[in-house]
């Protein structure tokens, strides 16, 4: 597996950001806080920011920087609607509102993905479909989302309803795919409660199979409307590369993926270990992972639905060997009964990922005092333009 040891891209920006640093709604959809800076400048603060918090426990290597950061997203989402004249609208909820700010392109989403919508939005008045209203609850479409395979390049369309009839679907799927046969599977999902939350329990496959597949790291994922998939596959090569590097498997040793959500790096790990053990609370996301392990004829990986710190503490209870723990946690990072279990069974080396860099040295300071200590540490940019910092620290 090639890992990146050397920072690139600094000095690299895409000519459309060159051209055009400034996006018409960047102050009211607040998606990029960090438009406006250079990408250098970009990476320049995130290492800092990144090396000042981890500097009392070791020296991060360099950024681990993308080549070409712009239209990296390849799971879109749109919320639909209607202006003050009653035209309809779509784009990106404005922080902390669900007042929608319209957008027909963004530079850090798929560009496909972004025509697609912008097409659905063009269709909507020929079907007589109106937008939901969520003050009067009259109205069908709430939210269209397009997910891509980086790789494969197959397309999915959500449709999320207020109601699960649909008028002339049909027609609508003809329609759609007549302006982008490139479209692979189409999904209608039903969301009729009054919630956030934007994908509803019912789903119906209207065109396709109701799932695109990409590949990651060689290996092929399923991805359904529900499924968790790293939206910057590009980085999350590169993420998982440097993880590996510091995980050290020669093919002997059994390694716990913990929260591992649908599976991903515990399916790469396991070409280069002995066994490994998948633990992730979200039945669905060990559904998938399940399947995926199949789809890519994996027999040395189990999955356990489960809360990965009693996982752990059974293991130690039973005294079963673990010689590298893969850890992946919310941005809220772990939790100290799991960080204790972690130390009780005491890995050789801990892979710590993380999403956020204070959840992360807090973390640290945990393990540090009990007995782990943090030799090599790496940020990887996989949301340019945001403040996001991603990251890989390895404990022994």
């Amino acid at each position: 597996m090639n890992v990146e040891t050397e920072q690139r891209g600094m000095n690299m920006q895409p000519k459309e950001v060159k051209k055009k640093k400034l996006c018409p709604v960047s102050s009211k959809c607040g998606g990029c806080q960090w438009i406006n800076k250079s990408y250098e400048e970009q990476l320049q603060v995130k290492s800092t920011i990144f090396r000042k918090l981890m500097e009392p426990y070791c020296r991060p290597e360099h950024i681990i920087a993308m080549e070409e950061p712009a239209h990296y997203r390849n799971k879109v989402h749109a919320a639909f609607g209607e202006d003050r004249r009653h035209n309809v609208i779509s784009g990106i909820y404005e922080p902390k509102s669900h007042r929608i700010v319209p957008v027909d392109r963004c530079l850090i989403e798929n560009r496909k993905a972004d025509e697609i919508i912008v097409s659905i939005r063009g269709l909507l008045k020929s079907f007589k479909i109106r937008p939901y209203d969520e003050d009067s609850g009259y109205g069908l479409l709430r939210h269209v989302l397009i997910r891509i395979g980086h790789v494969t390049g197959q397309i999915m369309v959500v449709l999320v309803l207020s109601s699960p009839i649909m008028p002339s679907k049909n027609n609508f799927v003809k329609a759609l795919r007549k302006l982008h046969p490139e479209i692979t599977t189409i999904v209608v999902n039903v969301n009729e409660r009054d919630t956030s939350m934007i994908l509803g329990e019912k789903e119906q496959v209207i065109y396709g199979k109701g799932y695109i597949e990409d590949k990651l790291c060689g290996k092929t994922f399923r991805i359904s409307p529900k499924s968790f998939y790293q939206v910057n596959p590009a980085q999350t090569e590169k993420l998982y590369a440097r993880a590996l590097e510091y995980a050290g498997l020669t093919g002997q040793e059994t390694v716990l993926d913990a929260y591992c959500g649908t599976g991903t790096i515990g399916m790469i790990a396991s070409d280069y270990a002995a066994q490994v053990i998948g633990v992730e609370l979200n039945r669905d996301a060990v559904r998938d992972a399940v399947n995926n392990a199949k789809r890519n004829q994996i027999s040395n990986i189990q999955f356990y639905q489960n809360d990965a710190g009693k996982f752990l503490l059974e293991m130690a209870e039973q005294d079963k060997r673990l010689d590298v723990l893969l850890m992946d946690p919310p941005r809220s990072g772990s939790s100290e009964e799991f960080l204790n279990a972690a130390a009780g069974i005491r890995p050789e080396r801990i892979v710590y990922i993380s999403c956020n860099p204070e959840t992360l040295v807090r973390d640290v300071k945990y393990l540090v005092k009990r007995g782990y200590r943090a030799v090599k540490s790496v940020a990887v940019d996989m949301f340019p333009f945001t403040d996001s910092i991603e990251s890989v620290t390895l404990l022994v």
